[in-house]
């Protein structure tokens, strides 16, 4: 009951607030949704991203094992996803929106308190949650990208918004500068933090807004139920039971599994829905999802973690 209300009280009403923020913004003042999506994607998330990988001290010899985990663990999501989208029949942009709603996961803004508040600020598994963090935050900025405008683009034009993503760049240059212990100049550290204390909220907001603009007493798409249903019990569920057998299957045990694990159980990412706006894709489904698994989480992940006998 206390990690629930752990969680409750440090996750999700935090993230609940600053959504309704933002409905309340876009119904009094109808607020540019592309504008905000344009700073996250371009400016904020990169910003955060940088920040993290040029402060957190991460052993060379965990990056390995990590990246390994996250290439097995993304194959089983995708096989399992795709598996629904082809039942389901999804054609266009639906089949994009449903497999970034399970495939993209926030490691960031949830995954990273969590990892604090379940570990006890280990630093260990602050590292590997870093590291799930960094991935999740490249997958969005190349593969989400080609997935949503896969239907409708050229493979040209697709390369083109890929290569002018800044996450791909801050990536190299954040470990870069880590690894060579190059101390950033005040000057540039100060508007760092600025614009990365920034990122939570604005994406946060973004959320609301596209919530906010979404017709009142529109019946909804016949079937959509289902597909939030089966999105949430894919992110939700199947995600930290995959984890597990990935975890088996590579011989990762102790502190570190539990980690990964737990890392894998969180919501829906943010960025489903920034590229959805952002591109124009199924932007109510990629909302609703964010919001629905955010909620769903309270139970989900303090059973996980119960689990895990944390």
């Amino acid at each position: 009951m206390a990690l629930l209300g752990s969680i409750l009280l440090h996750n999700i009403i935090p993230l609940c607030v600053m959504i309704l923020i933002g409905v309340s913004l876009q119904r009094i003042f109808t607020l540019d949704i592309r504008t905000l999506s344009k700073l996250n994607f371009y400016l904020f998330s990169p910003a955060v991203i940088f920040k993290l990988l040029y402060s957190t001290d991460i052993p060379v010899s965990l990056i390995g094992q990590v990246l390994l985990f996250f290439a097995v663990f993304m194959a089983l999501q995708y096989a399992f996803v795709e598996l629904v989208v082809r039942l389901r029949g999804y054609e266009g942009g639906m089949r994009a929106a449903m497999r970034n709603s399970v495939l993209f996961y926030n490691s960031a803004n949830y995954g990273i308190p969590l990892n604090q508040l379940a570990f006890a600020a280990n630093p260990f598994t602050l590292s590997i949650q870093v590291l799930i963090m960094m991935m999740q935050s490249l997958l969005p900025n190349t593969y989400g990208i080609y997935s949503v405008n896969a239907h409708k683009s050229s493979w040209a034009g697709i390369r083109r918004q890929i290569l002018s993503q800044p996450v791909i760049y801050v990536i190299p240059l954040a470990f870069l500068l880590n690894w060579t212990q190059t101390p950033m100049p005040v000057y540039l550290q100060t508007p760092l933090d600025y614009v990365a204390d920034a990122f939570i909220g604005t994406a946060l907001l973004t959320l609301g807004v596209q919530l906010g603009s979404m017709k009142r007493g529109a019946a909804p798409k016949a079937g959509r139920g289902l597909d939030l249903g089966l999105s949430l019990g894919l992110r939700l569920a199947a995600g930290p039971a995959l984890a597990a057998l990935t975890v088996w299957l590579l011989g990762i045990d102790g502190l570190a599994a539990k980690a990964l694990i737990v890392s894998s159980a969180v919501p829906t990412s943010l960025s489903s829905v920034l590229l959805a706006v952002e591109f124009d894709n199924e932007p109510e489904f990629s909302s609703q999802a964010v919001l629905l698994s955010t909620v769903a989480s309270i139970a989900t992940v303090t059973g996980v973690i119960a689990l895990l006998d944390l």
